[in-house]
């Protein structure tokens, strides 16, 4: 009960134009409607990426082959090889699909776990601020997640011994980056980007447009932010 209070407060002092629509609010509305954000904003974009196509039909997060590794792309299709490259940027969006639709209860943990300092941040921060939250939070974790899922899925797919030959090779040589000669690490990290980037969709438009939530709290709280503004 403190730690809403106090958020509360903060809610007062960051938007004196619209301190009298907080005031009316409760501290558990505040509080509330705070959750039911990154909860909004955690469930959307693991529904708009978890499911098959979620990456590979949304040009935002389509996750392409690495680099330079776009170039040897660009040979294999002038080559008449444009099969093996579409494989393998299908199966890497595959396993995209296959981890994001996990990482639902990892971030509904952060929202759980949230701190005093966290709510201050989230609250005052700018339009992104709770995916920033989601960020430094959960991005260790879901890492630690998603990276058996996606070696499972690619080795399934039978890419992953000739995407780390080929990529590793590139990277003896400063074509690729090291971090990225590794198909499991690549593919994990793009899809802690895409998810990232939907959360910050979901986000702006809470922010932006309260008033066309669904959800009476998300409407009441960010509405009186915004007025502040």
């Amino acid at each position: 009960m403190r730690t809403v209070a106090v958020l509360l407060v903060w809610l007062l002092i960051f938007s004196p134009a619209s301190a009298a629509d907080i005031d009316a609010l409760s501290s558990e509305d505040v509080s509330g409607g705070l959750k039911q954000a990154l909860t909004q904003s955690a469930s959307a974009a693991v529904d708009k990426l978890g499911i098959a196509n979620g990456f590979s039909d949304n040009p935002k997060v389509k996750i392409p082959l690495p680099g330079t590794l776009q170039k040897a792309e660009g040979v294999m299709r002038t080559l008449g090889m444009s099969k093996y490259a579409d494989n393998l940027i299908l199966a890497m969006n595959r396993a995209a699909e296959t981890a994001a639709a996990e990482a639902k209860p990892l971030l509904l943990d952060a929202v759980n776990n949230m701190s005093l300092e966290d709510a201050k941040n989230i609250v005052t921060g700018g339009n992104d601020a709770a995916t920033q939250y989601f960020r430094n939070t959960t991005s260790e974790a879901l890492t630690e997640k998603f990276l058996p899922i996606v070696k499972n899925a690619t080795d399934q797919a039978g890419v992953l011994k000739k995407y780390n030959e080929f990529a590793g090779k590139g990277a003896k040589f400063g074509l690729v980056a090291e971090k990225d000669a590794n198909i499991e690490n690549y593919v994990t990290r793009k899809t802690l980007d895409g998810l990232y980037l939907m959360m910050a969709e979901e986000e702006r438009a809470i922010r932006s447009n309260p008033m066309g939530q669904t959800k009476g709290l998300l409407q009441s709280v960010f509405g009186a932010l915004k007025q502040g503004q």
